[in-house]
């Protein structure tokens, strides 16, 4: 999977799921659009479909601290290198 179907696949979600139309890649979440701890946990959902892949709790606690859809898209990254291809 590539950074731009990363990043296409997470603007889907936010648009679908969270009705946050055309977000700026850098915006604070959390300020800008007040994504909270719940809409947190319902987007780990949404990754571990992406994914096709339930996320471990050190993963899920690893994301605790992303605020931007740039720093979702490098977490997907690096966990789609971890669940799409075992080592």
């Amino acid at each position: 999977m590539t950074r731009q179907e990363i990043q296409d696949k997470i603007l889907k979600i936010f648009s679908e799921e969270f009705e946050i139309e055309n977000p700026d890649l850098d915006d604070d979440l959390r300020d800008v659009h007040e994504f909270d701890s719940i809409d947190a946990i319902e987007l780990l959902g949404e990754i571990e479909k992406l994914l096709d892949s339930q996320l471990t709790q050190d993963e899920k606690k690893q994301a605790m601290g992303i605020r931007t859809i740039n720093q979702i898209c490098d977490y997907v990254e690096s966990m789609a290198s971890v669940h799409l291809n075992p080592a």
